[in-house]
């Protein structure tokens, strides 16, 4: 499986205030690391929407395991698998380096679709580094 690693650091406006990291913000960390395992792979988002296909959230679902804090280094891993020829899923582990705990892990499942908005398969390249 297509894996990489996204190092961030907490910034004060990603945490609420009580110094923690608000749950939607592990969402958009998601995000993140997602585009860049597409990126390592040379494919950007930009690129693919260029191409005529997008990938559209259809499902997202995360479990909080520990907090993260405000300045906390994290590392977001992330593995993404074809689930059929017009849908991905992409799994995410968020870490704190200080200590490798888990803050939380789980987990986007994404459709193809064109221009229109209909589905569609996803181009060649992708289905082969993802296969």
């Amino acid at each position: 499986m297509p894996a990489s690693v996204t190092t961030l650091r907490v910034r004060y406006a990603e945490t609420d205030k009580m110094g923690v990291v608000y749950y939607a913000n592990f969402l958009v960390w998601f995000e993140v690391a997602r585009t860049d395992l597409l990126r390592s792979l040379g494919w950007s988002y930009r690129e693919m929407e260029i191409a005529g296909v997008s990938l559209p959230v259809i499902e997202a679902h995360c479990e909080y395991r520990r907090p993260a804090r405000y300045d906390d280094e994290i590392e977001v891993r992330t593995e993404g698998q074809m689930v059929s020829a017009v849908r991905m899923k992409f799994s995410y582990t968020v870490m704190r380096r200080d200590d490798g705990s888990v803050a939380a892990d789980g987990y986007t499942v994404h459709a193809a679709v064109n221009p229109e908005g209909r589905p569609c398969r996803l181009p060649e390249r992708i289905r082969q580094v993802f296969a």
